[in-house]
């Protein structure tokens, strides 16, 4: 064992780390590392000297590498020497061996787990198993070293993991949760997409839930790419599952066993904690204030839940029948910035999180973001229906109508939320679920009144730590040896960070990295606190300042310019390639400075590749790159991260609606390089991704003078919202638009932002301020004499009156919008208008003329390789032809129409046309045909959770019971 009896752990399945007990051992530099990583890759077995030269250093090893490398060996033997019990590097004749139990290293216990997992008969035994192994992951293997050797590894181990991955959704699919694999398979199959097992396991993962259409086009996908890469069919195997699909074969279905267990788990169960706070300390007595609000009356139900395998809810709900009130128990955690309120949150979230089985929900509130921008509750409460599994087709337009939702689907659920960085009272409260099941955490720098008033919340102040939990936190990072042996100092280094725990973490970053004597590190800090007169003037943040220098200053310039320049991003976070750009650097460089970043606890990177820092952080930084950058310097990082997230998002905007009408796109800085996008999916995905950034970054923009990005990327936005959803930020953004486009006085803009809120506001059916902003744009097009943008706009006011009721004036617009198209010669607007001018006839009950219009705008739907136009044809001149009596032909476009909406993967409107196409052949008698294509129909609409579906589920029962 290590020192006081703390065992020694050793990591390779992410960054290489060694701790004793929760301690970490400082490793030192990349290279010092390696000769760890190395070693612990072949733990208790020799690795030469030569083999560790190629592993360390690979092609290009220093001129006195056999040095250099006794040289390492011998400061890791220092740094091990608090493992010293456990772990030894010994000298062999020919090499080093690393003396561990191999229980200690967590890439031996994860191909431990693993072969037991494979030797284990019953399924849910070896299922627990690999989720044991699988959760020692955590990132990439290795992460940070940089040779052949290592890289070889990397891969050898990623194919291990997938492995173990694969096995584990076979045992899922045999357990009957095959609803809770579509929430990770997908990704996996679009990583490897010529694995045909993966492919298989997807397709009956769909079938099981009901999805079977996703199931045979998915396997028509596979198909093609295997014919296009390797010019070979699917293998038998994939081959047999599309034929059992395809007839619905029994073999496929669920076995009684499982279903009598009851197999089938929920969808989703939200787990959106960040991650445990490492080397938490102190706070103790808050933190038993909080585990008293689990034997709270509200709360008892929670704080009683057992954790052996019995079930969980029901003994819960037992325990609290007869108990207290019903309305959620609400603590309040408030302070100062840097006091570490979210720290105690997060870990005591953490610890308790077991007790709530239906999950934990968080969200970061931004209530004091340096930018001023506050999260809105709709954004909030549009992320927690996201985490809870809710189809965007399903969510409600109206906040008060998501609030419901929210509360109807958190009603009786054990639920954790934590909100995070609140601002007030009034942002809080839409969040608050109304359920006494539920366990809700604020923290805020305000004490938060309202909510201790109006909802009987527990409030929890937190102040600087005091003198002995401030020292225990330099314990926990330092450890008891190195803080004992110059109280002085410690008691000079608490005081100059203010018992801060922010400023306590970043000085105890500091001390690792350095390993100096605590007695220099104090008198550093004692001289930067003298420079930068900082001495503390009854604010106890005052003093930050010192603390945050002493880390800049040691910074590497690169690295320093950097931490500087991020003070100017606007996002909540930012991901590797935009920082890149914001630099001016390329990636491998960026990621370098990152990390340098991160060691210096500047940084923290709270998900894989993106990463954010405090709020005092950001304030510091920002304040640097005033005072130490040219204004020449700041435009151009301004301007070249505004071109990187505009460009990229044009990128995708294309691939998302690649016939919409284009905009002149400002040219971008030379140094920028846009994030590659191949396809609509990994556009889809970048936009979800980064919405919160390209928010803000599209206000920042507004307020700093960049107004042509801030319209173009609220251009480039449109697509994206309407499709997820996003209508209240669609509305946010175009408001922004507007305003800017105004600024600069460019008529184009004008009239593309007045449409674009138009369009917001017609998807909230705010009718009558999207009429005000379309009669804007008309006002303008006609000013500039823009036919095309003109056409544009009467369409929109066609969709405005057709959604409104009005088919008539919906008519009126689209032949308008004709006229100017064909005066323009733009052929996509003239497609857009005859099919819209047909929809219309078809409404008013003018069928032959509704045929005459739909069929010229298929011809030019065709001629243009429009597909998504094509379909919304299609679907026209089948609805005209069953008013007609044409029943052959209404099911003939029907099934084209269907064909295209589900190869586009537009699930919703092939769950329209599958209606339509029901509802024809039940008028010719076809009632087998019929019941086929509504229950397919409905079994879409229960997918997406659409409202409609009990209207088509009536319908199948009306038609069952005549």
């Amino acid at each position: 064992m290590g020192v006081g009896g703390a065992a020694a752990e050793f990591r390779v399945l992410g960054g290489v780390e060694a701790t004793v007990g929760a301690e970490p051992l400082d490793l030192g530099p990349a290279r010092r590392r390696s000769v760890l990583a190395a070693l612990l890759a072949d733990v208790n077995r020799v690795v030469s000297v030569g083999q560790l030269i190629d592993r360390v250093w690979g092609e290009r090893p220093p001129r006195r590498a056999q040095g250099t490398l006794y040289s390492y060996v011998s400061r890791l033997r220092r740094a091990l020497a608090p493992a010293a019990a456990d772990a030894r590097v010994q000298r062999r004749t020919n090499g080093y061996v690393l003396v561990v139990d191999a229980s200690a290293v967590d890439l031996c216990r994860f191909r431990s787990l693993v072969a037991q997992a494979r030797t284990v008969e019953d399924d849910d035994n070896a299922a627990a198993l690999f989720e044991q192994a699988l959760g020692l992951w955590r990132g990439e293997s290795f992460a940070g070293l940089d040779t052949p050797w290592f890289n070889t590894l990397r891969a050898a181990l990623h194919r291990e993991r997938l492995a173990a991955e694969t096995e584990l959704s076979d045992l899922h699919l045999r357990l009957g949760r095959h609803a809770g694999l579509l929430a990770e398979l997908p990704t996996r199959v679009e990583s490897h997409p010529l694995d045909e097992r993966l492919a298989g396991q997807l397709m009956l993962a769909f079938y099981r839930s009901g999805r079977a259409a996703d199931a045979l086009s998915h396997y028509r996908h596979v198909r093609e790419r295997l014919a296009q890469e390797l010019g070979s069919e699917p293998g038998p195997a994939l081959q047999q599952l599309h034929q059992q699909i395809l007839t619905a074969d029994p073999a496929l279905a669920l076995p009684a066993s499982q279903i009598a267990r009851g197999a089938e788990a929920p969808a989703m169960v939200p787990r959106q904690l960040p991650a445990d706070v490492t080397g938490f300390a102190g706070r103790h007595e808050h933190l038993s204030h909080l585990d008293r609000l689990l034997s709270q009356p509200a709360a008892a139900r929670v704080g009683s839940v057992p954790v052996d395998g019995h079930d969980r809810r029901a003994e819960a709900a037992n325990d609290g029948v007869g108990g207290g009130p019903t309305a959620v128990v609400v603590s309040t955690v408030s302070g100062t910035a840097g006091v570490g309120k979210t720290a105690l949150a997060v870990h005591w979230a953490h610890t308790v999180a077991y007790r709530f089985p239906d999950g934990q929900l968080y969200v970061n509130l931004r209530g004091f973001d340096p930018t001023g921008q506050a999260m809105d509750p709709a954004e909030a409460i549009r992320g927690f229906l996201d985490a809870l599994g809710v189809p965007f087709e399903r969510i409600p337009r109206g906040l008060d109508a998501q609030i419901g939702l929210y509360r109807s689907l958190t009603a009786d659920k054990y639920l954790l939320i934590l909100l995070d960085n609140a601002c007030d009272t009034e942002q809080i409260r839409p969040l608050l679920p109304a359920t006494g099941t539920c366990l809700a955490v604020v923290t805020s720098r305000n004490p938060l009144t309202g909510l201790i008033a109006t909802h009987g919340a527990h409030p929890l102040m937190l102040d600087v730590l005091p003198d002995d939990e401030a020292r225990e936190v330099l314990v926990r990072r330092l450890g008891t040896e190195r803080v004992n042996a110059d109280p002085t100092a410690t008691g000079h280094i608490v005081t100059a960070c203010a018992r801060l725990p922010l400023a306590l973490a970043i000085a105890a970053a500091r001390a690792q990295q350095t390993r100096f004597p605590l007695a220099v590190m104090a008198s550093e800090l004692h001289g930067i606190e003298q420079r930068l007169d900082t001495l503390d003037a009854g604010d106890p943040t005052g003093q930050i300042r010192a603390v945050f220098s002493w880390s800049y200053t040691a910074l590497s310039p690169p690295a320093a310019r950097l931490f500087r320049l991020l003070g100017l991003h606007p996002g909540p976070d930012i991901d590797t390639t935009a920082a890149a750009n914001l630099a001016g650097h390329n990636l491998s460089q960026a990621q370098r400075l990152l990390a340098e970043l991160i060691r210096a606890s500047l940084l923290t990177e709270h998900a894989p590749g993106r990463y954010t820092f405090h709020d005092l952080l950001r304030a510091y930084a920002t304040e640097l790159t005033h005072a130490l950058d040219t204004d020449q310097d700041r435009h151009a990082a301004a301007t070249r991260v505004l071109d990187y997230y505009l460009h990229t998002a044009h990128t995708g905007e294309r691939l998302l609606y690649p016939t919409r009408h284009p905009i002149n796109l400002t040219p971008a800085d030379p140094q920028v390089i846009p994030r590659p996008l191949a396809d609509g999916r990994q556009a889809m995905r970048w936009f979800s991704t980064e919405r919160l950034v390209l928010l803000a970054t599209v206000e920042h923009a507004a307020a700093t003078g960049f107004d042509a990005h801030a319209w173009q990327l609220s251009w480039t936005l449109n697509t994206f919202f309407l499709r997820r959803g996003h209508w209240h930020d669609l509305v946010t953004a175009g408001r922004t638009a507007v305003t800017a486009a105004h600024r600069l006085g460019d008529p184009d803009a004008r009239l593309s932002t007045h449409r674009l809120l138009a369009d917001a506001y017609t998807a909230l059916h705010r009718f009558d301020d999207a009429h005000v902003q379309l009669q804007h744009a008309l006002s303008v097009g006609v000013e500039t004499g823009d036919r095309a943008g003109q056409g544009n706009t009467h369409l929109s006011l066609g969709r405005m009156w057709e959604r409104r009721g009005d088919p008539r004036r919906a008519l009126d617009h689209c032949c308008l919008a004709l006229d100017l198209f064909q005066a323009s010669g733009d052929q996509v607007g003239k497609a857009r208008a005859l099919n819209g001018i047909g929809w219309c006839h078809a409404l008013l009950g003018d069928n032959e003329q509704a045929l005459t219009a739909a069929r010229q705008a298929l011809i030019l739907n065709q001629d243009l390789h429009n597909r998504p136009s094509q379909a919304n044809t299609w679907d026209t001149i089948g609805y005209a032809h069953h008013q007609l009596g044409h029943h052959a032909e209404a099911i003939t476009c029907y099934q084209n129409a269907r064909t295209l909406f589900h190869d586009l993967g537009n699930r919703l409107l092939e769950a329209q046309t599958l209606t339509r196409l029901g509802d024809t052949h039940h008028t010719i008698g076809d009632s087998s045909a019929a019941r086929r294509a509504w229950q397919e129909a409905l079994s879409i609409l229960d997918d997406l959770h659409h409202p409609s579906a009990e209207t088509l589920r009536a319908k199948l029962n009306r038609r069952a019971d005549t």
